[in-house]
């Protein structure tokens, strides 16, 4: 089974699998919610769940790695899952074996599970494997091929992760995740290490079973999961009036990783009607400023993964979308602080933008942008300043939201614009 579901079934594993069928359409929330109502178990316990479609040709496998929730899914060809179990219980416990045959469309109460011996790898290594004892061909094993983070896991690259942890008895949980970056050379297109990706790899292999990590030391608090709103800031309010040409020059300045970032943040937490909200991966944050003073603000994210207005208007495939998606980038924020009025002032900091954006990016993440985009909500803009600026209007959002699990509106319709950054975006970003 080729996915990037990295779990393995190993006897150490707690599958249940739920005895009421469900609606083929559900994904990770609405199983999550199952998990809890109907099953009456914690989601978020490290267990599996499997569970059936009403048609009985597609099985989901859900299951919680510590940093998020994993979600595959098998569909036949031809036939149906015929077993499945029955009962007053709203779910059964498999064994590893019994789970297995189930993937393989098989009956798990139909023979015997396979003895176990402990075999040991060598002397230096802390893990033990486990083999069938009986050569009879009573029972086949399946097997896997996994990938995390567009990386194939091999039996030869766990065989040195456990080198690695043999080798290196005192090492930490984060000094041997930097240890395997630098062995496979695993880094980021600006150098780094990917270490946090790694980290979530080792935790995963370690929970299969397949490693041993060394116990955790120290669990340094995480500042996002509470996370105090940025405080006010005393600056100047006094109102900036007049023409543009008076408040010339500007100065559009990129503040992320600078001491002026603070001061950003406090000013989106303060005066934009969405307040702040902490950016999650690739980003850059922008002030501009005018005699001597902040005037405006501007964010960029990475862009949303799918976007069919967007996807039709740039006419690339699915597999080229999915390897470029990192060259468009996604404005976010965009404020004129409230008591700046000062005509034609948005456009001509967008105009300003579009220069400088690719460049800067580049400096910080080591790739270039050659698209950006951007929503307007038209129950309260018309977006008038991103028209003056040149972009172009792609279409409309579903209403649905990246996590849509429904298929139903459940928020607002955004107007979908975007600016080519070069002439040859279209060409670039299909590559």
């Amino acid at each position: 089974m080729g996915c990037d579901f990295l779990i393995q079934i190993t006897p150490q594993l707690r599958i249940f699998v739920a005895v009421e069928a469900i609606d083929g359409r559900k994904g990770i929330d609405s199983l999550a919610q199952l998990c809890r109502e109907k099953l009456n178990a914690d989601p978020f316990s490290g267990c599996v769940f499997i569970f059936r479609s009403r048609r009985g040709t597609a099985i989901k496998i859900l299951a919680y790695d510590g940093q998020g929730f994993w979600l595959a899914t098998k569909r036949l060809s031809k036939g149906r899952f015929q077993w499945w179990p029955t009962g007053t219980e709203p779910a059964q416990k498999l064994r590893a074996h019994q789970a297995q045959r189930l993937l393989a469309a098989g009956n798990p109460d139909a023979e015997a599970p396979p003895a176990w011996r402990p075999l040991h790898t060598g002397k230096n290594l802390a893990e033990k494997a486990c083999v069938p004892f009986s050569t009879r061909p009573h029972y086949q094993q399946m097997s896997f091929e996994y990938r995390y983070r567009g990386r194939v896991i091999t039996s030869e690259d766990i065989a040195l992760i456990r080198q690695l942890i043999a080798d290196n008895p005192r090492a930490s949980r984060r000094r041997l995740s930097a240890k395997l970056c630098e062995a496979w050379q695993w880094k980021q297109a600006n150098g780094a290490l990917r270490d946090m990706v790694c980290r979530g790899l080792l935790l995963l292999l370690h929970r299969a079973g397949e490693i041993e990590l060394p116990p955790i030391r120290f669990q340094t608090p995480n500042p996002f999961l509470r996370r105090a709103a940025p405080a006010p800031m005393l600056i100047d309010t006094t109102p900036i009036t007049g023409a543009l040409r008076e408040l010339r020059p500007i100065d559009l300045r990129q503040v992320r990783r600078t001491a002026d970032e603070s001061l950003f943040n406090s000013l989106m937490e303060h005066h934009h009607y969405l307040a702040y909200e902490q950016p999650v991966g690739e980003h850059l944050k922008y002030l501009a400023w005018a005699q001597g003073r902040p005037i405006a603000c501007l964010a960029w994210s990475s862009a949303p993964r799918h976007l069919g207005s967007r996807d039709r208007y740039i006419g690339w495939s699915a597999e080229a979308r999915r390897s470029n998606i990192r060259l468009i980038a996604y404005n976010t924020r965009f404020l004129i602080l409230p008591w700046v009025r000062v005509p034609h002032l948005a456009s001509h900091i967008l105009g300003r933008m579009a220069a400088i954006l690719s460049d800067d990016w580049q400096r910080m993440y080591h790739h270039p942008i050659y698209f950006a985009e951007t929503f307007i909500d038209p129950e309260r803009f018309r977006g008038t300043c991103y028209r003056a600026a040149n972009w172009v209007r792609m279409g409309l959002t579903t209403g649905r939201g990246k996590d849509d699990q429904t298929h139903r509106q459940n928020r607002s319709i955004k107007e979908v614009f975007g600016l080519a950054l070069t002439p040859r975006f279209r060409e670039l970003l299909s590559q």
